[in-house]
């Protein structure tokens, strides 16, 4: 894991996940030298400095995205939109929740992640799906070189992340190249849906997984008898739970077990192990809807995956880091015993020699990924040569 900030595993964790979202090292330099005295201030005070020193640099990059569209430069100005969009995100997700301007720093970041996208002409669409009374938004990737339907991995935030951050990260491209198409989803406590739509997460995820399965179902581009779903971090609850419920999902894969959350929150009560976010209480009550710790503890007792995941009957794929500081091991462990029927299970431990052994393989994804996208390739029949 690479410390920037040698007492503090929040900001660290940022850094390095801004980091394999595409940061470059010197504007990592440039934002964070200055902010080695507040990495030790108390959390509103310290991410307060956090933000201003990471949306000064993204305003930059927004300044010069322009010069390059005034003389026509548009791949490099849309270069330029999607790392500011990165160090939006990066400073908003710190914010507590309420917080002066946190709404509109996460409209510039949605605004120019967008236009980002749009003038390097990436292959990546906004889609929406509609959910009940509202919709959930998503980004969806086209597989490369197939003619016709292509399989598909949905793709779901852990319970700080977006889908912008899980596109930067570089899944969706991956897949692409192994003929998979991706819907990477804010799905109900996170991203748009959470900020935006107001949508608080729920521990059924079936509920929302089989809407946008419904939705998948009429889409022309995919093979609906060839959709899986991948989720990282707090993904790691969801997949699993939506794959046991909704048997259309034809394989699963979790980069990050979280077989038991209820007794995360607990072992977090007793500040054991680390904490994703500043604020975290405050931020976890936002997310389920909970109007103080004691009423989310009460929800949290229902997420957990013990006898929920002897219900898959697809191909699953179990991944940890070895050094996970945030979800036990264990857990993963807890997972790929419980699976027993799944007709092709495994359990996958990232180690030092392959890195990716922090939580969500947020040290180094690019190994740790890479396995992932060629099981669901080989599980889904797309291909890895």
């Amino acid at each position: 894991m690479f410390k920037y900030f040698p007492t503090n595993y929040v900001w660290n964790l940022s850094v390095d996940l801004s980091i394999e979202m595409g940061a470059r090292i010197g504007e990592i330099e440039e934002m964070c030298g200055p902010l080695q005295e507040a990495a030790k201030q108390q959390d509103a005070e310290g991410t307060r400095a956090f933000r201003e020193s990471w949306e000064k640099m993204a305003d930059k990059l927004c300044e010069l995205a322009r010069e390059d569209e005034e003389r026509g430069r548009m791949i490099s100005a849309g270069d330029k939109y999607k790392r500011a969009s990165n160090y939006y995100i990066t400073a908003e997700r710190l914010q507590g929740h309420g917080s002066e301007g946190r709404e509109a720093l996460y409209q510039r970041f949605l605004d120019s992640f967008l236009r980002g996208i749009d003038l390097a002409k990436d292959n990546c669409i906004r889609v929406e799906i509609p959910y009940g009374d509202s919709f959930l938004t998503g980004l969806y990737v086209r597989a490369e070189g197939v003619e016709g339907e292509a399989p598909l991995l949905v793709q779901v935030n852990g319970l700080d992340s977006t889908k912008e951050m899980k596109y930067f990260v570089g899944m969706p491209g991956w897949l692409a190249k192994r003929g998979v198409s991706s819907l990477i989803i804010d799905q109900p406590g996170t991203g748009e849906a959470l900020r935006l739509q107001g949508l608080k997460a729920i521990y059924n995820a079936e509920h929302w997984a089989s809407q946008v399965v419904d939705w998948l179902e009429q889409h022309p581009e995919v093979d609906s008898k060839r959709i899986g779903m991948e989720g990282v971090s707090l993904g790691g609850y969801y997949c699993p739970r939506a794959v046991a419920y909704e048997p259309r999902f034809a394989c699963g894969v979790v980069w990050g077990a979280n077989h038991d959350w209820r007794a995360v929150q607990k072992a977090r009560l007793k500040r054991e192990g680390d904490f994703p976010v500043p604020h975290y209480w405050e931020h976890v009550c936002w997310v389920w809807g909970a109007k103080d710790i004691d009423e989310f503890m009460q929800i949290a007792e229902k997420v957990h995956l013990d006898g929920v995941v002897e219900n898959i009957r697809v191909p699953f794929l179990v991944t940890h880091g070895e050094k996970d500081s945030q979800i036990p091991l264990e857990y993963a462990q807890r997972t790929y015993d419980q699976l027993v029927n799944s007709p092709d299970r495994e359990l996958k431990v990232f180690t030092k020699r392959e890195g990716g052994i922090q939580h969500g393989s947020f040290d180094n994804s690019a190994n740790s990924g890479a396995y992932i996208v060629d099981w669901v390739a080989e599980k889904l029949g797309g291909h890895t040569a």
